[in-house]
């Protein structure tokens, strides 16, 4: 009889697992001798910015994670040609800080500001822009250097649209961005006017407000039946924009209602008292930090704090895209489903949802609005538990009303789903990757569904 391989069986493991290896290249060179074809480096190699993502897309269980964050020079600031060159571990709000002293700002305004440069390329990073004129950080980058699989440099000119569009939103798949030129612009200001409305008088004016010249950003509380509209508007002519007032803006939402409704999740035991206390807080912070601190600012202004990610501050969050011509029934559908999953489960976010207007975008090919306007809503919370199980609720009500996943940001989101979303773009995006990295060497197990 032959023996039996324990090897093969699966029955039992040698070692444990290790889990990835991590490398944080200080500069292109140690980029360049990780990636080559004779390194001795764990497969696959999945390249981090700040790790943003909701999703593992920029992560792997096994293989190499590589660090961009060591990567944080600024280049060049060009006050002629309005252009900013920088490398792919440089911050968001480092960059924006560095841009003002030049008069310069960015084109468009970008939440969750503690991302980098490379990531913000890499996956889809928007905010409230205002009118059509390219609603993600990507749109705007002019040429990029990106370390190829085999360890090759390429570099990608304007002229060359159509791989510039591919390297844009590409989360890492392709090559690894090690530093971009973007597009900037001299400061510009705006005046910020706030509403507040119930989700049915929401219902009938979003239609508007989605195909207007206006910045759009709304927090959604659909258990209060409630909405906090931040329209954005740019002034006829220039003037003064004070951070002081979005830093306080900030700070509220970002570090206090998270401390706060933690805070309230662990000592306050009974979920009525507790949640009525939560909507109360926020409604608060909405009505007095946004209604009546800040009433104008630039992307410069409003984007120079230290806004850290959702998942850097203890809490949860899922994205989804949906159609902004649907979304006046989607908003009254969402209110419905969380009424109905909070009675079925007991589970329901504490924090408001965060909405944004995005203008039709094909500047890349993976682009979420690529064919319509779309309006991106964020689902967040600090309750772990129950979490998972929701965002699984979550993806089934956003595909009965089409919703497009983002694959860095959209939790519990099907593969079979986003190919019948992004349909041929992905198919013409997994060609190119298979053209690119043939060994698959950049392929972890979450891409894979996707790309492969």
């Amino acid at each position: 009889m032959q023996a039996t391989s324990l090897r093969k069986t699966g029955r039992f493991q040698r070692q444990k697992p290790t889990g990835p290896v991590e490398r944080t290249p200080a500069n292109l060179n140690e980029l360049y001798r990780l990636l080559e074809a004779d390194a001795f480096i764990a497969l696959p190699i999945r390249p981090q910015g700040a790790g943003t993502a909701a999703t593992d897309c920029n992560s792997s269980e096994t293989g190499t994670n590589i660090k961009t964050s060591g990567l944080d020079t600024i280049v060049n600031i060009d006050s002629y040609n309005h252009t900013v060159t920088a490398q792919a571990g440089v911050r968001l709000e480092v960059l924006v800080i560095a841009l003002a002293e030049h008069g310069l700002e960015l084109i468009g305004s970008y939440d969750l500001q503690g991302r980098t440069v490379g990531g913000a390329i890499a996956a889809p990073c928007f905010g409230p822009c205002i009118g059509n004129n390219g609603g993600y950080f990507s749109s705007h980058v002019v040429a990029m250097k990106v370390v190829m699989p085999d360890g090759r440099l390429m570099k990608i000119e304007a002229r060359q649209e159509n791989l510039l569009s591919a390297f844009r939103m590409s989360f890492g798949a392709l090559g690894i961005i090690c530093e971009a030129t973007i597009r900037v612009r001299p400061i510009r200001t705006f005046s910020a006017s706030h509403r507040r409305v119930t989700i049915d008088k929401f219902s009938t004016v979003v239609d508007a407000l989605a195909n207007g010249e206006i910045g759009l950003k709304f927090y959604l509380m659909p258990y209060r039946d409630r909405v906090y509209l931040d329209l954005r508007r740019y002034d006829s002519e220039p003037g003064n924009a004070y951070r002081a007032p979005w830093k306080l803006k900030d700070w509220g939402e970002s570090t206090v209602l998270p401390h706060v409704f933690k805070s309230l999740n662990r000592i306050v035991p009974i979920p009525t008292v507790r949640y009525r206390l939560i909507d109360s807080i926020s409604e608060a912070t909405q009505g007095l930090v946004n209604s009546r601190l800040v009433n104008n600012g630039s992307n410069a202004a409003s984007q120079s704090n230290h806004h850290r990610n959702a998942g850097a501050r203890g809490c949860n969050y899922s994205t989804w895209c949906f159609p902004a011509a649907n979304f006046s029934m989607i908003v009254k559908a969402y209110r419905d489903f969380c009424a109905t999953t909070l009675a079925a489960t007991n589970y329901r976010c504490d924090l408001p949802a965060v909405g944004y207007r995005l203008c039709q975008d094909a500047s890349a090919l993976l682009s979420p609005s690529y064919d319509e306007p779309m309006i991106a809503l964020t689902t967040a919370s600090t309750q772990i538990r129950g979490w998972d199980d929701f965002v699984i609720d979550l993806a089934e009500f956003a595909e009965q009303w089409a919703g497009t996943p983002i694959i860095s940001q959209s939790r519990a989101a099907r593969a079979t789903h986003a190919q019948q979303t992004y349909t041929n773009r992905l198919d013409f995006f997994r060609r190119m990757r298979q053209q690119l990295d043939p060994e698959n060497r950049l392929l972890s197990p979450f891409l894979a569904q996707y790309c492969r």
